[in-house]
């Protein structure tokens, strides 16, 4: 879409095989961190989900809950997949 509701926009071959190929090479990244972390995290496939959600569409995470709840765990693996590091604030 162009902006104008409505309206839309033609797209290359080439174009479409370019975004194509860009949302084959995401989704395998995605399912590669989602592996990695349910490694450790055993049981909370929703939670996984929904922070790998957040994440993608450039969303804000935060995780309150009482003691025991593998919030920290949850965090630790992900920034190592992702190849970057995270804070506890407490």
């Amino acid at each position: 879409m162009n902006g104008e509701a409505g309206t839309a926009q033609r797209i290359s071959g080439e174009d479409l095989e370019t975004q194509e190929a860009a949302i084959r090479e995401a989704g395998t990244f995605v399912a590669e961190v989602r592996n990695e972390l349910a490694k450790r995290i055993v049981g909370q496939h929703a939670l996984l989900d929904r922070v790998l959600m957040s994440l993608l569409t450039g969303g804000h995470i935060l995780l309150e809950g009482v003691p025991g709840l593998a919030k920290t765990l949850t965090v630790s693996p992900l920034a190592e997949a992702l190849h970057t590091t995270f804070r506890r604030i407490q």
